[in-house]
């Protein structure tokens, strides 16, 4: 399989029809849309195709229907669902997830550009492009939570891309859409087809505005019952079809001892959708994102902790957004680039978080600011935004970082109508035979589903589990201000203002170390790291005896990656081991573990989410 390089977008032609502007790919010589009228075309063949209207109007309370695409374009397939959705959704807390790959995406002005002709759907065109990504390859999560939908954008070539899409929840109607097969016949290739049907299951439905010898016979291959009516204005025909009966033996070529690759041939066993009772323990970063993820999805959720919420290692004054890149071809499966992307996105909902330009500056002798050309433009660049202090090393500035105030978030998150929290020392779990399960022998607080986020504790309410090591942190903070608040300062440390008399400069490291005093000592070494880097900005600062700090316990794998997803018989998931990256790791982690919990699709590659499995630590940890 070929590395994902660097993300181009679409080279367009612009096509003046009847007062509208037809975008066209030069790429593939096609239009986007139809020039009759895309609108009315996406309602024909995909939404009327699928029976949308008449299956989205009898989900279930709790129900998941998921959709997959096999080409975003300008979004218009997934403006017109939603507006149709708007239209037909039941009142209850079903949600409605769309799954879509897309090789060359439009620039920003571009999309603006094409989705402005449909004035009808200018609301939702405009939500959309406040949250469009960046061209950076992976699989980018948006959610419009009060809308009861979200969004899978996976960018990049579907050949690279589907086989890395992992679901635990069946795709129910695909639209295959793309190009026509005579204009890009790589894509409708059989390895592509191959992984829709392994997405798929018996039930699922498909329809294209193609009729192109190569899709009908990809599908009735499958055992796919095909049909064509009639297609859209000069069209003779459209495609519409639906898996009605299990094939014989279709062998996907996978590895079958993968839950990834499993023949999805019968549709697996639906996760209960009820409104469950879940508990949370633990009310730090963890435990606080896992509230809100299933708070936002309609589910009633109590957390308990025995201590006041980010009392932990989540309650320093000002948590950085602070990612460090990575070659551009590892973009699509590295943790901590598809955290940061999610993370900016998902904290700007709160009033805690503040944007932010982060300066690193490089001390070893690397070659990260060649990432300057590899990343998306005006995302990164080396400007020296202080002279004044003086520093040696060059720079790189990322531009789209964030900082959260752990207490104020809390309080938001805490405020949610659907979200409790009990301080109680939760000492011992249990599990029944029916899968529910018991906090405290002699509180008898019973729960469907439970999730630990309980950082190193987590051992002494489950066991065997994966081993976790403390490592000690002291940050430091002082009266004076000596940078803006929009900015920060990354090196073997960090610096920031929390506001504009206050500067925060962080942290020590001390692995295998739970003891929490304010130390001089660290005091110093966070000094001593900020000298190295800015050695003019230290003369600035006040002397380290007026200094103040926190110190506190972070929990770290021996891979140093998060512990993600069920830990345990019954119904008890965990996520912990975020070190010092909770911040940042937490709410993408907290979407891949609600994807096995509640039996959805996974924002994550399957490779990246087999590393954050406890079962990864087989000799230690056995579920």
């Amino acid at each position: 399989m070929q590395n994902i390089q660097k993300i181009d977008t679409a080279e367009l032609e612009w096509q003046h029809v009847d007062g509208v502007d037809i975008p066209i790919s030069k790429q593939f010589g096609d239009v986007y849309f139809s020039k009759a009228n895309g609108l009315l075309e996406t309602r024909h063949v995909f939404l009327n195709g699928n029976d949308l209207a008449e299956r989205l109007s009898q989900l279930d309370d709790f129900e998941y229907f998921s959709i997959g695409e096999t080409g975003f374009g300008t979004g218009l397939n997934f403006l017109a669902l939603w507006q149709l959705w708007q239209q037909v959704r039941p009142n209850n807390h079903s949600h409605l997830h769309f799954i879509t790959v897309e090789k060359y995406p439009l620039h920003i002005d571009d999309l603006k550009r094409a989705l402005a002709v449909w004035t009808e759907l200018a609301d939702l065109s405009a939500q959309l492009i406040e949250c469009y990504p960046l061209p950076i390859a992976g699989c980018h999560r948006i959610h419009f939570a009060k809308e009861r939908i979200s969004l899978d954008l996976w960018l990049g070539d579907a050949v690279d891309i589907f086989p890395k899409i992992y679901t635990n929840h069946p795709v129910d109607a695909w639209f295959l859409d793309g190009f026509a097969p005579s204009c890009n016949a790589d894509f409708w290739q059989d390895n592509i087809l191959k992984h829709i049907i392994r997405l798929s299951a018996v039930g699922t439905t498909f329809a294209s505005f193609t009729v192109a010898g190569v899709v009908k016979r990809g599908l009735a291959q499958y055992g796919i019952q095909i049909s064509r009516p009639k297609g859209f204005g000069h069209k003779r025909e459209m495609l519409k079809a639906v898996w009605q009966d299990k094939p014989q033996d279709i062998d996907l070529n996978q590895d079958k001892n993968s839950s990834a690759y499993q023949n999805p041939v019968l549709r697996q066993a639906q996760h209960e959708r009820k409104d469950l009772k879940i508990a949370i323990i633990g009310a730090g970063i963890a435990g606080l994102s896992c509230a809100w993820g299933l708070a936002q999805r309609g589910y009633h959720v109590e957390i308990f902790d025995k201590n006041a919420p980010v009392s932990g290692a989540s309650g320093n004054p000002l948590a950085l957004l602070n990612p460090k890149l990575c070659p551009i071809e590892q973009s699509s499966e590295h943790l901590m680039l598809n955290s940061w992307q999610y993370a900016v996105r998902h904290y700007r909902q709160f009033t805690a978080f503040r944007s932010l330009t982060v300066q690193q500056l490089q001390l070893k002798a690397e070659n990260e600011l060649d990432y300057i050309q590899q990343y998306p433009q005006d995302l990164l660049s080396d400007e020296n935004i202080y002279p004044q202090w003086n520093s040696t090393f060059p720079q790189l500035n990322l531009t789209q970082a964030g900082g959260v105030e752990p207490k104020m978030l809390a309080e938001e998150i805490l405020a949610h109508p659907l979200i409790d929290y009990h301080q109680l020392d939760v000492e011992n779990i249990t599990t029944l035979q029916d899968g529910k399960v018991i906090l405290n022998h002699n509180e008898q607080l019973t729960y469907d589903k439970i999730i630990l986020c309980t950082a190193k504790q987590t051992a002494d309410l489950v066991s065997p589990f994966p081993p976790l090591k403390a490592i000690r942190g002291q940050v430091s903070w002082c009266d004076v201000r000596l940078i803006e608040q929009k900015h920060a300062y990354s090196y073997s440390g960090y610096l920031t203002q929390v506001n504009d008399h206050q500067l925060v400069l962080g942290a020590s490291f001390h692995p295998n170390r739970d003891d929490d005093d304010v130390l001089f000592a660290d005091h110093q070494h966070n000094f001593d790291l900020v000298q190295q880097a800015l050695p003019k900005l230290t003369e600035q600062l006040p002397d380290i005896e007026q200094w103040q700090g926190r110190a506190s316990i972070r929990t770290q794998t021996a891979d140093y990656f998060p512990i993600v997803g069920k830990v345990a018989q019954g119904e008890i998931y965990a996520l912990t081991g975020l070190g010092s990256k909770g911040f940042l790791f937490a709410p993408l982690c907290v979407e891949v573990l609600l994807a096995e919990m509640l039996g959805e699709s996974s924002p994550v590659p399957y490779s990246l989410w087999q590393k954050l499995r406890p079962q990864r630590f087989r000799k230690t940890y056995h579920s």
